[in-house]
């Protein structure tokens, strides 16, 4: 079987993934989640414990989760390095340094705002201060990604890799909760306008959002969200 990679809408972070299946080019299926109902109920934590996304499903009928190991995943099937570099090269050193500071420090300086925005029941004083603490923090993780990239078209070398998949589906939450303007760091925000015309993330960005766009041809179609749990789950994550 195909790899089957279980992302999340609304503004998911694995829609950057899709586009690195796209520009892989190799035959994958999705699995469609609903982040704010179908993720919380007790049955998706046989995907995974934690309740989040992104999951995959390898051909061995395996779940992987977390974003860098997918990414791992990934990489040691992109023989022709079309998302990834040469292992022991300078570049892929360098993909996996930017790549790991994205997936950690960039994304969860968004933490408190989504910890704001999704506080049930509400708590104005504590959401008021989980705001101003991730506006401080969300500008100044983008200072230090603004000072570490390079002044080339893609976050390393001169084609998208992985390390660019899982910044464009974190980078627009910047908009999302309205922090600052996106020109403020002028590298970013050409990075951003390069990617988003990207042709494999306007595929992942129209699937998000629930269309039936053309791809590539690598995508195979959707999984239902039951099936995949009924035939891959696993009582511990």
């Amino acid at each position: 079987m195909e790899p089957i990679l279980v992302y999340g809408h609304p503004a998911g972070s694995s829609m950057g993934l899709i586009a690195a299946f796209e520009w892989l080019g190799q035959p994958y299926w999705l699995c469609r989640v609903d982040m704010l109902g179908e993720m919380r109920q007790p049955n998706y934590a046989q995907i995974n414990a934690r309740h989040e996304t992104p999951a995959l499903i390898t051909p061995a009928g395996q779940p992987v989760t977390e974003t860098m190991a997918i990414a791992a995943w990934l990489a040691a099937r992109d023989g022709d390095h079309r998302i990834s570099y040469a292992p022991e090269s300078a570049e892929a050193d360098r993909m996996w340094q930017l790549l790991g500071f994205i997936n950690t420090g960039f994304t969860g300086a968004f933490s408190p705002l989504w910890a704001a925005l999704e506080m049930e029941p509400p708590n104005p004083v504590l959401q008021e201060n989980l705001r101003i603490w991730g506006r401080e923090s969300v500008i100044e993780r983008h200072d230090k990604l603004e000072a570490m990239i390079g002044d080339g078209p893609y976050v390393v070398g001169d084609n998208p890799s992985l390390a660019d998949a899982v910044l464009i589906g974190v980078a627009r939450w910047l908009d999302f909760h309205e922090v600052a303007k996106a020109e403020r760091w002028p590298k970013l925000a050409a990075l951003r306008r390069r990617l988003e015309a990207d042709p494999a993330v306007i595929f992942a960005l129209a699937l998000e959002n629930g269309e039936t766009p053309v791809g590539s041809g690598s995508f195979k179609g959707h999984v239902a969200l039951a099936d995949v749990i009924d035939r891959y789950g696993q009582k511990a994550a």
